[in-house]
């Protein structure tokens, strides 16, 4: 289960489904066609790149899990899982502004495609590694960083380009879509995994993981995505690199909603992230079979693509906060019964559950930015309000594995465990299972008090949506 199962909103999601007719659609793409022919190749455009996106997204995940279990086989602790999730995560808060400004100065596809390369490089370098017989855990920590080192640039320039893609009266349904790659990759990947795994071991599932990449460059480079026309707001952060992430910086301090819900998101990020670098070696403690696990993670992607359709067809809440505060809630309580459940039904029953609001929460957070943000400077706001909601992952990575190793796993042994063992059991991973209660219990809590709060609520109408002036009414298509 890789970290983006369990981050939440202002984050990289990627996916499809089914589009409205697109008659009386206003689109500001111009050109020589006309709108309805423009909408019909933009959307052909979007839903290349889902696929192309959810193919590559298979490959990555079988890779995840295949080192998953390998590195905790070999070593029964967490924590070099959490240190893998931590190098992982650090290149997001590192570079993600500056990632946020290339993004809006070049093509986005070719942003994309360089993303993409360089990841391949990185999948390439630990093939070489594993295959040599040479691997030791540290390249897997250094590759881990190279890898997400690129996968940075990939994310505001993905995002932005649906805005240019997709019109804003459809742009519910395309952010639902995106919210559909991940667990459909989740649902394949568990069980190619479990095939190929035994008949390739872990380099063939590496090898699959690198035509993958390679293959999602090829299709990158053949479509076409409209570049936005550059608005005032555009034109007043023009400039170095520095000034016009300090520009999107000043952009973002005049809606201080956003940044108080932004910081809640850095919280509930923190503690999602936490319980979800521990779901494969719970899973596997709980249960004691990998088949099992793998099952298991596969309920858990089921149920983001049954939430993914919910939010698609339904549209979520007005004001759209209703939906993405409720969706946390929901899914923090859900978390706090997977620790308490201690069966393969049990779990996937809760597990389910606790899945479905995540796609609602990410689809809703991404429209409600689209549709404030101007276009031409979303990849640096996407990347900035990114910064700010992850920064505290990477801790979360750091406690949470020596805490479970070292703290409340040896604590299952002892006599005071017996206090909490009504609860979570007594048997190995119980002590994961009440690290599990805790921070469900602190997900609802703290989401709650952020809820009430005025400002909170008002995130929407602190800020008008954008509406492009005549002189910006078209967008430059990109080639």
């Amino acid at each position: 289960m890789g970290i983006s199962d369990f981050s939440l909103i202002f984050q990289r999601n990627r996916t499809g489904i089914p589009h409205p007719p697109y008659k009386s659609v206003n689109m500001p793409f111009g050109g020589h066609m006309s709108a309805d022919r423009t909408v019909r190749r933009n959307l052909r455009t979007f839903y290349t790149l889902i696929f192309t996106q959810t193919f590559s997204m298979i490959g990555s995940r079988m890779t995840d899990l295949a080192l998953s279990i390998y590195v905790y086989s070999q070593t029964g602790d967490v924590t070099p899982l959490a240190l893998v999730a931590v190098f992982a995560t650090l290149p997001q808060i590192i570079v993600s502004g500056f990632a946020g400004v290339l993004a809006d100065r070049w093509d986005r596809r070719y942003v994309m495609m360089l993303a993409d390369a360089g990841q391949a490089v990185g999948t390439l370098v630990l093939l070489i590694s594993f295959t040599s017989g040479g691997f030791q855990l540290w390249h897997l920590y250094v590759i881990s960083f190279l890898k997400a080192l690129f996968g940075v640039f990939q994310g505001p320039a993905f995002t932005a380009s649906v805005t240019m893609l997709i019109p804003d009266a459809q742009r519910e349904r395309a952010n639902a879509a995106q919210m559909l790659t991940g667990p459909l990759a989740g649902v394949i990947a568990p069980v190619a995994t479990g095939a190929l795994y035994a008949l390739v071991g872990i380099g063939g599932v590496i090898a699959i993981d690198l035509i993958t990449f390679l293959a999602a460059v090829g299709v990158v480079a053949l479509v076409r995505i409209p570049r936005p026309a550059q608005t005032e707001v555009g034109k007043q952060m023009q400039g170095t690199v520095w000034k016009e992430m300090i520009g999107a910086a000043r952009w973002l301090l005049g809606w201080r909603s956003i940044l108080l819900l932004a910081a809640h998101v850095s919280l509930v990020n923190f503690i999602f992230s936490a319980a979800g670098i521990l779901f494969t070696p719970y899973l596997l403690a709980r249960t004691g079979s990998e088949a099992a696990m793998g099952v298991l993670l596969a309920v858990i992607d089921v149920s983001m693509i049954v939430g993914a359709i919910i939010i698609g067809v339904w549209g979520g809440t007005r004001p759209r906060i209703h939906t993405l505060m409720v969706g946390i809630i929901v899914s923090g309580l859900f978390m706090a019964f997977v620790g308490v459940a201690q069966t393969p039904l049990a779990l996937g029953v809760i597990l389910f559950l606790m899945g479905i609001p995540v796609p609602m929460i990410n689809a809703v957070a991404q429209s409600l930015l689209q549709a404030k943000i101007p276009p031409d400077i979303q990849g640096r706001v996407f990347a900035l309000l990114g910064q700010v909601s992850q920064f505290l992952i990477p801790l979360a990575f750091l406690l949470v594995g020596p805490f479970v190793d070292n703290v409340v796993e040896p604590a299952v042994a002892t006599e005071g465990w017996s206090a909490v063992a009504p609860l979570v059991g007594s048997e190995p991973g119980s002590g994961m299972g009440l690290v599990m209660v805790g921070a469900g219990a602190l997900l609802v809590v703290l989401t709650i008090f952020a809820y009430a709060q005025p400002r909170v609520r008002s995130v929407e109408s602190e800020r008008p949506d954008y509406v492009p002036v005549a002189a910006e009414a078209l967008a430059v298509n990109g080639s």
